[in-house]
């Protein structure tokens, strides 16, 4: 069976508020399976929003390490990325998983990978998936071409830009905000 994959997820940090949002479609090699998939998750009581991209049991798997890391160092969330980075290398387990997340606070956003990065992009954008690239230059331009937007117009009309060009991503976007 081939796994699902491919999406878009995009997190911005814009005066003071954070929003991350997601396609909705999951694939599986060249064929739509599904268009309402949800990607997007709130941890820590609703004080970290966390996007992936990649195969959907092994991003659940992520969340769920993720969110016990969370826990066990008080929800800093710098510090429970790092850890998660370190077993998620390390583990024989887990670095056969495929995915990788964006986690966001309201300060922050991180880019958790199974190669050990724990990256904080520059500008308070920061995109995975098959249309991240589209939709973090989108996001890049309005950030500094229409600073009236917020937060989540940013978001959605980026992924809204990076659905118009990536096959692998469609118009039905989560958007949450903190």
């Amino acid at each position: 069976m081939i796994k699902i994959h491919a999406t878009t997820v995009l997190a911005v940090i814009h005066n003071g508020h954070t929003a991350i949002g997601a396609d909705g479609q999951a694939t599986m090699g060249n064929t739509i399976a599904k268009t309402h998939v949800r990607k997007i998750r709130k941890l820590s009581d609703g004080k970290i929003i966390v996007g992936f991209a990649g195969s959907t049991a092994d991003a659940f798997t992520l969340l769920e390490r993720f969110e016990e890391k969370l826990n066990s160092f008080g929800n800093n969330m710098k510090r429970g990325a790092i850890e998660l980075a370190k077993d998620w290398r390390t583990d024989r387990f887990l670095r056969r998983l495929e995915a990788m997340l964006i986690a966001a606070n309201k300060e922050e956003i991180l880019i958790i990978s199974g190669t050990g990065d724990v990256l904080e992009p520059e500008h308070q954008v920061a995109a995975i998936g098959s249309g991240g690239m589209f939709a973090q230059s989108a996001a890049l331009a309005l950030k500094k071409h229409a600073p009236h937007l917020s937060a989540v117009e940013i978001v959605r009309e980026s992924l809204a830009i990076a659905a118009d060009i990536c096959i692998y991503t469609n118009h039905n976007f989560i958007i949450e905000e903190l």
